[in-house]
């Protein structure tokens, strides 16, 4: 069976967390301090705060941006459901909008849904392809309002130039298994703004005014004092020793995912019936996942294929989910038809590091077998 996707982890990984483990300081302590500098010179970004996931960087976002009961926080349905949930956790309204072919979300009907009561845009870089950072940072600034970045997939990506993480005051990341490095779950905020930054850092340990780190450091005693009501949202140092040396390895691992992107590429390009990833001038694509779309004149349903891939060998997973189709919001009364035609006709194929040539192979020539 060829997996979806697997993380690239070596005996480096298992021998920094090892060596963090004999340490004894195995909680977030110096490796996670280590970590945030190491990635705010990756990113290009001011600041970085390590968390538990990339759930609780989006929670801490919205916290100290100030989004609360009675807010509206603008995002895209087609999205995992983290990024709707953790504007409920603040008690605030997401307010769905529309997303275009690269599935990013639509400007124009964000634009349409910004009211009196909007707090913040939530933009999603969606299976790693970025998003239009300085238009929908342009519109947040006409209107007042907090730009969010959910990059749980972006890392490695860039936009103009700059790397994900260095554009905006709260970008959120995911070293989730299924994500470009992986610290076996973990997240990361970057800011450009230091006071954020230092409140998300009190946030995560319970509100403590001064780290387990510092105290134990120290050699004065120091007491500390609980600041506002937080969250256990740590990441832990030998998550933290892993993070390290599979960010030293980040380019490499998207210059090989980028290498079998375009295998796939080439393979496919003559099935009439798909349409293929594409990536604009100004956006460097770090390929977290290879999404293809079946058109209407495909002589196979969406499902169907999947289940004869699979019956290959070949795992797949379906296209991003809408949210507001869940379970959970089905409540809520939207209608997105581009949104919902994309999630219903693409398929996720597997990419991962190293994959050989053997096995793309395989999936191309199956495609076309499937799809001719």
């Amino acid at each position: 069976m060829i997996p979806i996707a697997k993380p690239y982890i070596t005996e480096e990984e298992a021998q920094a967390a090892y060596d963090t483990i004999l340490t004894g300081w195995i909680t977030q302590g110096p490796k996670v301090a280590e970590f945030e500098e190491k990635f705010t010179k990756y990113t290009g970004a001011k600041h970085a705060v390590a968390v538990s996931n990339c759930t609780t960087a989006l929670h801490l976002s919205m916290i100290v941006a100030g989004v609360k009961a009675g807010d509206e926080v603008i995002c895209p349905s087609m999205s995992y459901i983290a990024t709707a949930n953790c504007i409920k956790y603040v008690g605030a309204t997401p307010v769905f909008a529309e997303v275009k072919e690269d599935y990013n979300i639509d400007i124009e009907d964000v634009r349409k849904k910004i009211t009196s009561k909007t707090k913040a845009i939530l933009i999603v870089h969606q299976i790693g392809m970025p998003a239009d950072i300085d238009a929908f940072t342009h519109l947040c600034k006409e209107n007042n309002l907090i730009l969010i970045e959910d990059a749980a997939c972006a890392i490695g990506s860039s936009y103009k130039g700059k790397k994900i993480g260095s554009h905006s005051d709260l970008v959120c990341f995911s070293f989730h298994p299924r994500k470009v490095i992986s610290t076996g779950d973990g997240g990361m905020v970057t800011s450009t703004n230091q006071a954020f930054a230092d409140r998300m850092k009190i946030l995560r340990q319970h509100g403590m005014s001064v780290s387990d780190r510092v105290r134990h450091q120290s050699s004065n005693i120091i007491f500390e004092d609980h600041l506002e009501i937080g969250f256990n949202y740590r990441m832990t140092d030998i998550q933290a020793s892993v993070g390290i040396k599979q960010l030293e390895k980040l380019d490499w691992i998207v210059e090989e995912r980028r290498k079998i992107a375009q295998k796939y590429l080439e393979g496919l390009k003559n099935i009439d019936c798909i349409r293929l990833p594409f990536e604009k001038e100004d956006k460097f694509y770090n390929v977290q996942s290879f999404s293809i779309y079946l058109k209407e004149n495909c002589s196979i349903e969406r499902n169907d294929l999947m289940q004869a891939l699979l019956d290959r060998g070949i795992s797949s997973r379906r296209g991003i989910m809408t949210t507001h189709r869940e379970t959970a919001y089905n409540s809520e009364n939207y209608f997105l038809p581009i949104s919902e035609d994309l999630a219903d006709r693409s398929i996720i194929l597997p990419l991962y590091v190293p994959m050989n040539d053997e096995d793309v192979e395989f999936i191309i020539e199956n495609l076309i077998s499937l799809l001719k």
